[in-house]
């Protein structure tokens, strides 16, 4: 976790694959610790492909039943199923907006927010944004992807910055 946070979480990122990778972490970390998701990653990106999101938009239910077999990551059928719609709706999505990641930040106009929590109390699960940004990909049918969720990817892909303003990573990221 030490890691993670020092390295990755809430640097703004903007690699296609990277955000379809959160994306799906994002969703199979619904009611469980990110901690259990980061020590499946590596396996995680082994079954589903390195998060090729054209590869894994083609999975089949053979693809379904090989992971619902994989002890190395979480083997929810729903979460499964709906990394895999996912990743049909992440293409339609790119062609859209010509990326994903266009279409993704412009919900906050390219540039990340900079919060100014003291505390991790003060942090919240969810805010309007998340909520606004849950609801657009809901209506493009993507799963798994509610408020929380919506800004644990934020938060994670650096479109927010949660680090505490003591945390020497604030005003590095």
């Amino acid at each position: 976790m030490i890691e993670y946070h020092d390295t990755e979480w809430g640097v703004p990122l903007h690699d296609e694959q990277k955000l379809f990778e959160f994306l799906v972490l994002e969703g199979m970390q619904a009611g469980l610790s990110w901690n259990t998701i980061l020590n499946k990653r590596q396996n995680f990106r082994i079954a589903f492909h390195n998060f090729d999101p054209h590869r894994v938009a083609r999975y089949t239910a053979r693809d379904v039943k090989r992971l619902l077999n994989n002890p190395g990551i979480i083997r929810n059928r729903l979460k499964i199923e709906a990394a895999i719609t996912n990743a049909r709706l992440f293409l339609e999505t790119q062609n859209e907006f010509g990326s994903f990641d266009a279409y993704i930040w412009r919900f906050v106009e390219g540039r990340p927010i900079k919060n100014v929590f003291k505390s991790l109390k003060e942090i919240p699960a969810k805010t309007p944004l998340s909520d606004a940004i849950s609801k657009d990909l809901k209506q493009r049918g993507l799963k798994f992807v509610g408020s929380t969720i919506v800004y644990a990817h934020m938060q994670a892909t650096g479109m927010v910055n949660d680090h505490t303003v003591d945390c020497f990573r604030y005003d590095e990221v």
